[in-house]
């Protein structure tokens, strides 16, 4: 008896060093979209009220860990029994990120500025609304992000059995929320920490200029995100569409990988935000 439950904890030690094994190497796959998943999320959830900041990093973050609840399970059983349509999904949500991703730089370029009572009106009559709605689309975007990841990190583990695919698909997808989500608090809140060090060190000594430095940057960070946010959208489209669709993957054969995804993002981007912007006036003037 006792032998056999030895056996167990053996068996089951073995299994969970599979598992480090295999989840640090699919860590290692997915290095570059984590990277991409925490640029644009943490764009999304800047922008709130100081208050809100966390209510809201909150419920992304729960919507994330909803989504890879959702997704895990689905793409381990589409893996084995209609594996196209996860190349299917991957190119959709692709079309998806492009569309957001070149959307901001025509809104940037072509939109006018709003004067600053204009912002107050709309966060008067629609600060609800609007964080409601900016949460939806965080969600949406990460479903997205998070299936590319599952994906990646169930093609590691392809030829190890069941159980050792399902636990790291899950350690990765877990790594990956909680990793993104908690260094997007980090940033989200630099400036609260820095006013603290400040308070604390009574506005002097090596914490009141460290305090200084943390309260200064943030404003340039946000910046930096929304444009990095922007490009890590075009790029990460860009690349499922060279990675799943055989025309894109042997365009332009010669040209560096990233540049390629780029310039292939931009302009299914583009195509996207006109189709969608026509149909939207095809709508408003049926309804006139």
């Amino acid at each position: 008896m006792a032998s056999g439950f030895f056996a167990i904890l053996d068996d089951i030690a073995a299994l969970m060093d599979d598992v480090s094994i295999a989840a640090k190497i699919a860590t290692k796959k997915t290095a570059g979209i984590l990277g991409d998943d925490l640029a644009v999320n943490a764009e999304k959830a800047t922008g709130f009220l100081s208050s809100r900041e966390l209510p809201v990093l909150w419920a992304i973050t729960k919507g994330s860990l909803i989504n890879k609840i959702i997704i895990v399970p689905i793409a381990l059983v589409l893996n084995v029994f209609f594996p196209i349509a996860i190349k299917v999904a991957l190119v959709l949500g692709g079309f998806y990120l492009a569309y957001e991703g070149v959307e901001k730089i025509v809104e940037y370029l072509f939109h006018r500025t709003k004067e600053g009572h204009e912002v107050v009106e709309e966060v008067k009559e629609d600060g609800n609304d609007a964080e409601k709605a900016k949460i939806k689309s965080a969600i949406t975007t990460d479903f997205i992000l998070s299936v590319e990841i599952v994906i990646i990190a169930l093609g590691t583990v392809l030829t190890e059995a069941l159980p050792i695919q399902i636990l790291t698909v899950s350690v990765v997808a877990l790594i990956a929320t909680i990793g993104v989500y908690g260094i997007v608090a980090m940033i989200v809140r630099m400036d609260d920490m820095g006013y603290k060090l400040i308070r604390h060190s009574k506005e002097k000594g090596v914490l009141a200029g460290l305090g200084g430095i943390l309260v200064k940057s943030l404003p340039v960070i946000i910046r930096i995100l929304s444009v990095v946010g922007t490009i890590a959208l075009i790029l990460v489209s860009g690349g499922i569409f060279v990675h799943n669709i055989e025309f894109f993957h042997h365009l332009f054969p010669t040209m560096p990988g990233m540049l390629k995804e780029a310039l292939i993002g931009f302009v299914v981007g583009l195509i996207v935000v006109a189709v969608f912007t026509g149909v939207k006036k095809v709508i408003s003037v049926i309804k006139r």
